[in-house]
């Protein structure tokens, strides 16, 4: 995952997403104890994932980058409003 990307996601986006990340972190620790992993580079991909959404959060809450607004569904548009 690129960096580029996650600053194109809102803050309630980046969370979810790194709950999500941490999920499956977590089901990966369980699957190692009990088996061989398939692709135990995954783990350290994940990690850094992790990290990298924690870092751009943080910079949010620090004011260093600005993270877009969330999208707000059931906004009419006025294009066809005009003064006269």
């Amino acid at each position: 995952m690129k960096v580029f990307e996650l600053r194109e996601k809102s803050r309630e986006e980046l969370i979810d997403l790194l709950n999500g990340l941490m999920k499956e972190l977590f089901n990966l620790r369980l699957r190692r104890g009990a088996q061989e992993l398939p692709n135990p580079l995954r783990l350290r991909v994940l990690r850094r994932d992790i990290a990298r959404v924690k870092t751009i959060l943080r910079e949010d809450e620090l004011g260093k980058t600005k993270l877009l607004e969330p999208k707000k569904s059931g906004t009419k548009s006025t294009k066809g409003d005009k003064d006269a």
